[in-house]
């Protein structure tokens, strides 16, 4: 079944050896009142405590680490190049630093401005973009003819989608009796990653995706069965998940993901808000996205014997500048 996908049990149980050590394993965590309200038992995947606040660190340093055996055959690695709303960026400029690689990240112009503080902080030289997937492209392209760098896409690399699919491995283990996964879409990487590991052992539990209303490509893809971006920019809270899914990770959600759920930009931020009252998890609102599709009418319309499900919350990098009453004045 795996060989006509870019990822394999095997390449992301080979990622988990490859980063065991230098990620952490997150926690899952429960809240009553998340279960009240869900009218089922909801399990929180805490990847806001991973290191650099996303699960993005993940695929990153899985693959930089091949860049390492790259060196190790006499080859350079000038530099390494990606795209990012700002995740990504940091993780990959973590991981390149870890191995003294230089690092070139292109940035929407309106990515959140901790975002691109935060991938400064790493290392990382950043590259400004419009907000749209053409001109990414196009600035990507133009950054590694000038370094001669190695690009290392955000969700559409299978070293990264491998390292990204290790979240899966580890939510079946602390959580055995897991049903259902309800997983954030934005360019797919991790919901493929984590669909592979879970369908491979335990094709029987449930793989959701959450994705903003105005942002709801993968939703319209699996709609129509073929690969449908966004025609236009999407304009959402949830900064995160605004890039469509590509070609690496389109058959893996249109064969193994059970099903797409959308929710609205009230609904993200009601949730978004719910976490950060009640579980006190300062998640950011592409996290919340999962919650607001377990919280969703429709959603809880699911049949009721589905009662065990986790919710990937995918980062904590909040825009703390968009919170009026929070900024400091000098």
């Amino acid at each position: 079944m795996q060989s006509q996908y870019c990822v394999s049990l095997a390449s992301i149980q080979k990622a988990h050896r490859v980063i065991h050590d230098l990620v952490h394993q997150t926690p899952v965590l429960t809240n009553s009142t998340l279960d009240k309200r869900a009218e089922r038992k909801i399990f929180l995947k805490c990847e806001l405590f991973q290191k650099t606040g996303s699960f993005k660190i993940r695929g990153a340093l899985n693959a930089v680490a091949s860049l390492s055996e790259r060196r190790q055959n006499g080859k350079e690695v000038p530099a390494v190049v990606t795209h990012s709303s700002g995740n990504h960026g940091q993780a990959l400029a973590l991981a390149a630093q870890m191995q003294g690689i230089p690092s070139y990240v292109v940035v929407p112009r309106n990515a959140p401005a901790c975002k691109k503080a935060a991938i400064l902080e790493y290392g990382a030289h950043i590259v400004e973009c419009e907000p749209s997937d053409q001109s990414r492209m196009e600035t990507v392209s133009k950054v590694i003819a000038e370094t001669k760098g190695i690009q290392i896409h955000s969700n559409q690399d299978p070293l990264v989608i491998a390292g990204q699919g290790t979240i899966g491995l580890e939510i079946l283990q602390q959580v055995p009796d897991v049903q259902a996964v309800v997983v954030p879409v934005g360019g797919g990487g991790m919901v493929s990653g984590i669909t592979v590991a879970i369908k491979t052992q335990r094709p029987q539990v449930k793989v959701y995706a959450a994705e903003p209303e105005k942002a709801d490509d993968c939703y319209q893809s699996k709609q129509s069965g073929c690969l449908t971006p966004n025609r236009y920019a999407p304009v959402t809270i949830a900064d995160g998940v605004k890039t469509s899914i590509g070609e690496k990770t389109w058959p893996i959600i249109r064969d193994l993901v059970d099903d797409v759920f959308t929710v609205s930009e009230e609904e993200i931020k009601r949730a978004t808000r719910l976490m950060w009252e009640r579980a006190k998890l300062v998640i950011e609102p592409t996290a919340g996205v999962g919650i607001a599709v377990v919280l969703s009418p429709r959603f809880r319309n699911l049949p009721g014997n589905l009662r065990n499900v986790c919710v990937v919350l995918c980062g904590g990098n909040v825009d703390l500048d968009s919170l009026e009453w929070l900024k400091v004045t000098e």
